[in-house]
């Protein structure tokens, strides 16, 4: 699947079999940090979660002019090969960020090989209703796996923040998505459905 210019998806990975992307605090705050450098640029972020083995992140790619600026490109490609490349390039971000993590994870846990599955999984968000439900999705999904009895005590997601008094112009677009603060945090008191259409 590419990532195109202005479009959303859907992106989810975990580690390898059995193992944990993340043990202990630190390295929460360290992936974090990490994925500020690299996606940051070339991404907007309106949802995410982090779990001991996996992640979800509900993002938006960033527009061609900014695409272009970052990577250092010239006129903007007018051809589905220059899109292609400009997606090649949005994609490798997400590839270098799982990558210097596992390099440091390695270093620190005296590990070695690959940490997560071999590629991220992605997929486009096509509809409204998908939209909304993947963030439901994604700030439940701690539940889901048992993590936690509680998904607005999970601290290593984005519901937290978008409950803050002021917001990012991304947070505050989610928030008006559902219609303001008390119709978000209504929303995520519903039960879950039994199955969603993108379960994992």
């Amino acid at each position: 699947v590419n990532m195109e210019p202005e479009k959303y998806y859907h992106i989810y990975t975990h580690a390898n079999g059995t193992e944990s992307l993340f043990r202990g605090d630190e390295n929460f705050r360290y992936f974090l940090l990490r994925y500020e450098h690299f996606i940051a640029p070339v991404a907007d972020t309106l949802a995410w979660c982090l779990m001991p083995n996996h992640l979800h992140l509900l993002v938006r790619v960033k527009p061609m002019a900014d695409l272009q600026q970052f990577f250092k490109l010239g006129t903007p490609p007018s051809d589905l090969t220059g899109l292609a490349d400009l997606s090649g390039r949005t994609i490798r971000q997400f590839s270098h960020l799982f990558n210097a993590y596992t390099k440091a994870y390695n270093k620190v846990y005296t590990r070695r090989g690959s940490l997560f599955t071999r590629s991220f999984r992605r997929k486009e968000v096509t509809n409204h209703r998908y939209f909304t439900q993947l963030i439901f999705y994604i700030h439940t999904n701690p539940v889901h796996h048992g993590f936690t009895a509680d998904h607005t005590a999970w601290p290593w997601s984005s519901f937290q923040g978008l409950l803050l008094p002021e917001l990012t112009p991304i947070q505050q677009e989610v928030i008006e998505w559902f219609g303001g603060q008390q119709q978000f945090m209504e929303f995520h008191r519903q039960p879950p459905p039994p199955k969603f259409p993108f379960d994992d």
